[in-house]
């Protein structure tokens, strides 16, 4: 039976092997893993007992705009909705409820987002990035 869970305090070795999965997340460590749930306003994530299969988090100031980050799914989980109950639970977060404006970034899932209600017509983001900013140094 899936269940869903707003604690971070779980074992992150779960959460590394689940990122091992997309090429987005490969080579991220045990140690940044944790720091990054422990500075993570919301973290949500879905189980099958011990195996965790899901998992989203938000970065936020709970009034104006909110991130969704590193939504993902085990493979063999894949297909049973529980992407979408994990971005839905999300945006519908009673301590989220105020605000304005959910911000996210994806390279391929754009048609599954615009499913959930994102528009791609927004185009105002920018990137700086610190590994191409010492290679100019």
């Amino acid at each position: 039976m899936l269940t869903f869970s707003e604690q971070k305090d779980f074992d992150a070795t779960h959460l590394v092997t689940l990122y091992a999965q997309a090429p987005w997340a490969v080579g991220r460590s045990l140690a940044d893993v944790q720091e990054m749930l422990a500075h993570t306003d919301l973290a949500l994530s879905a189980w099958d007992g011990d195996r965790l299969v899901g998992f989203g988090r938000v970065l936020t100031d709970y009034i104006y705009r909110a991130s969704i980050w590193d939504v993902i799914v085990d493979r063999a989980y894949q297909g049973q909705d529980i992407g979408t109950q994990l971005v839905q639970r999300m945006l519908h977060h009673p301590s989220l409820k105020r605000v304005e404006l959910f911000w996210l970034c994806t390279r391929d899932k754009q048609a599954f987002y615009e499913k959930l209600g994102f528009s791609a017509k927004e185009q105002t983001g920018m990137v700086w990035t610190r590994a191409k900013q010492a290679r100019s140094e």
